[in-house]
């Protein structure tokens, strides 16, 4: 149902599953491109970039700008010299010491595998573990017998731990040249796949909660007798999130016992590890330095593998993420100390200064979707209806009737007038994807890898198309046949009366972008960072323009331009003919939403807190408006107003040509799909599980 997750290197042996705990996650989605082992495959948006840059010369594709440059490693350690073949690996039901039946690969790396499998000691119970194994494939190399060692230190120090954050071991044993590791089997994801799927800093009450637990797994570690244990490796994707809220502390591989001025080997993760781990030095209040780096990613979405190390002072948290406290930002600080003695003396000390974060009620491991704010006292919606998780996507009307998909795996119809349920149809995986209407029929994409078409008046299912990956694109309905993306990197067109495929095209990465029609061309955005058109018939490539980051933005095309965003903070205009660069606009960060163009006017949000208004033909800035927190969601116009989300909580209505503020209206949670607009009335989704109905003019 769920695609099976891993994260940098060995907390491969951990996987997902879709339980409703998990669902009820705000980030609990899969990273877009589990990166190999030892690389890093996130982009961080630009350090310094000019606001407002705007190129009015045409450049052809192929004058695009370049990627971000490479990432910096992942860890300081030995790499394998070697990979295995395939006809190495375990396949399944092949069975170890009698008793573990291996039942699926899980991934793998240079020197080894993770699976997943079966407990056969129990005979009338499904025990699933973790088989964790090492082969050395050269027996006299010093990178085998770095990883071997490495392999057993985990194993050993695993076994001396108890502790409900910290994966419990069972079985450790050889068998030729391969050594194995029996582990528990955890259900959730890693906090760096969370980081990747949002575009927008995570809520700081969920930050703090889950940085109090990671607390009390290190003060265990750091009181461990008889010889405390230094994790040396925080990060976020050591950091683990069960479908219940709570967090388990994975990858023991380069932790060591705490010997007191004994000096080692230069280990961890680049960007995250101390000063003195630099020059071998592995002590307790490292680790508080290396969770103040992860605590420093999570709040401002800023890779600290792609800055200079130890500048994290000159990047203060709330200049990239103004809705974190001030407490927070000088307890973050204090932990990031390049002196030692600066930092808490403990983590104990650290979790004390943290909870006073907390309220009451968010002393406890939760879901995600809450906020800081409250419902706007001074405008009330026409109706609300709660469902059973997040809503992402953007609504659709149609025919009186509100339809919208929710992470709760369901999509939903409700009366547009009185927001009572009409029906849901369910699915196996949460739905972002946006529906779209053709002939009485609804459509619409799942996580569970299909794409469904069912009767708008009664859910009935009138057919499917399965793909070999999670849908986040919004279908597109022309020419009666549909046009979507999927995660294994495929666009497709199918008959929107029997699903029948017409043509299909790779992509090349996950496509979250949703195409566009325009006469012959269909336009789409890659997460390999190109804008690609094809001719809608055949599916043949007309032109390709390359960006500098991945284009989750959907396109748009007015009077032969391609307006459209990109995650390397530009909002380009391409000529429609050939892909050639008219202009593009820098922004402050990674631009996801969609562009409206009305009236030769560019509207667009941006994860820098902003929505633009630009003149279409010269991407000059026409004005701009701050919201309280990155702009993911779409611009919609109604009689002269824009209205827009913020993950702020807020749905804006602006005046379109001078950008002032109309009204707003505040939901519980954070607001990432668009809004529709139908008879007066606004409707919109919020991660607080609600939909609400705004009317668009409440002054009438």
């Amino acid at each position: 149902m769920y695609d099976r997750l891993t994260s940098i290197v060995p907390a491969e042996y951990f996987t997902m599953s879709p339980s409703n705990g998990r669902k009820s996650l705000l980030h609990r989605l899969e990273s877009t491109e589990p990166p190999g082992e030892g690389s890093e495959e996130h982009i961080a948006e630009p350090s310094e970039p000019t606001e407002g840059e705007s190129l009015s010369a045409k450049a052809g594709p192929e004058g695009q700008p370049a990627a971000e440059g490479e990432a910096v490693a992942d860890t300081l350690a030995a790499t394998p010299e070697t990979v295995r073949s395939d006809e190495e690996f375990l396949s399944p039901g092949d069975t170890l010491e009698d008793r573990y039946e291996i039942l699926k690969f899980l991934s793998k790396g240079g020197m080894g595998a993770v699976y997943l499998a079966r407990d056969n000691r129990f005979p009338n119970a499904k025990k699933l573990v973790a088989v964790k194994e090492m082969i050395s494939a050269f027996r006299d190399s010093v990178t085998s017998r770095i990883s071997l060692e490495t392999f057993e230190r985990e194993a050993n120090i695993l076994a001396s731990l108890n502790h409900p954050a910290i994966p419990k071991v069972f079985d450790y044993f050889h068998h030729d040249r391969r050594v194995f590791l029996i582990i528990e089997y955890i259900e959730g994801t890693d906090l760096e796949s969370i980081l990747a799927e949002i575009d927008f800093p995570l809520p700081q009450e969920k930050v703090v909660n889950w940085s109090t637990q990671v607390c009390d797994v290190l003060s265990y570690l750091h009181n461990h007798q008889p010889s405390p244990i230094v994790f040396r490796d925080m990060k976020p994707s050591n950091i683990m999130l069960r479908d219940d809220g709570r967090v388990v502390l994975v990858d023991f591989g380069i932790a060591k016992v705490f010997q007191a001025r004994k000096r080692g080997t230069m280990i961890g993760t680049e960007g995250y590890s101390p000063p003195e781990q630099y020059r071998g030095i592995a002590e307790p209040r490292g680790d508080i330095y290396a969770l103040g780096a992860t605590l420093h990613h999570l709040l401002t979405r800023r890779d600290p593998r792609k800055e200079p190390p130890f500048t994290f002072h000159d990047h203060p948290i709330r200049d990239f993420n103004p809705t974190v406290t001030p407490q927070l930002e000088a307890t973050v600080s204090k932990a990031l100390a390049y002196e030692i003695d600066d930092r808490y003396a403990s983590a104990e000390e650290m979790k004390l200064d943290l909870m006073r974060l907390l309220g009451p009620s968010d002393q406890r491991p939760g879901a995600l979707a809450s906020s800081p704010l409250a419902p706007h006292a001074e405008m009330a919606p026409l109706w609300s209806f709660e469902c059973e998780d997040e809503i992402r996507g953007t609504p659709v009307v149609f025919e009186n009737a509100v339809y919208f998909g929710s992470y709760d795996c369901n999509l939903y119809a409700l009366d547009a007038e009185t927001g009572k349920e009409r029906w849901r149809y369910a699915t196996d995986g949460g739905i972002v994807s946006s529906p779209c209407v053709w002939n009485e029929t609804i459509f619409f994409g799942s996580e569970d890898q299909i794409l469904y078409a069912v009767y708008s008046r009664t859910g009935r299912i009138v057919w499917t198309c399965p793909t070999d990956g999670r849908i986040r694109s919004s279908p597109a309905q022309e020419y009666d046949h549909i046009f979507f993306g999927s995660d294994d990197h495929h666009v497709y067109a199918v008959s929107a009366k029997s699903g029948q495929e017409l043509w299909r095209f790779d992509g090349g990465a996950p496509i979250r972008s949703s195409p566009v029609i325009s006469g012959e061309l269909s336009v789409f955005g890659s997460d390999d960072g190109n804008v690609y058109a094809l001719d809608v018939q055949t599916g043949e490539l007309r032109w390709k323009c390359p960006t500098g980051s991945a284009v989750q933005s959907s396109p748009i095309v007015a009077e032969d331009m391609v307006y459209v965003g990109s995650g390397d903070s530009f909002l380009y205009a391409l000529d429609s003919a050939n892909g050639w660069v008219v202009w593009r606009y820098r922004t402050k960060g990674r631009v996801i939403s969609s562009p409206l163009v009305s009236d030769n006017l560019v509207y667009f949000g941006s994860n820098d807190h902003h929505l633009y208004a630009l003149d279409g033909s010269r991407g000059a800035l026409i004005w701009k408006y701050a919201t309280e927190a990155p702009v993911v969601s779409s611009p919609k116009l109604f009689e002269g107003a824009i209205c827009i989300g913020s993950a702020d909580g807020y749905l804006y209505s602006l005046d379109a040509k001078t950008g002032d503020l109309l009204w707003r209206f505040s939901t519980g949670g954070v607001i990432t799909g668009s809004p529709a607009i139908s008879n007066g009335v606004v409707y919109v989704g919020s991660a607080d599980h609600v939909m609400y109905a705004v009317a668009a003019n409440p002054s009438k």
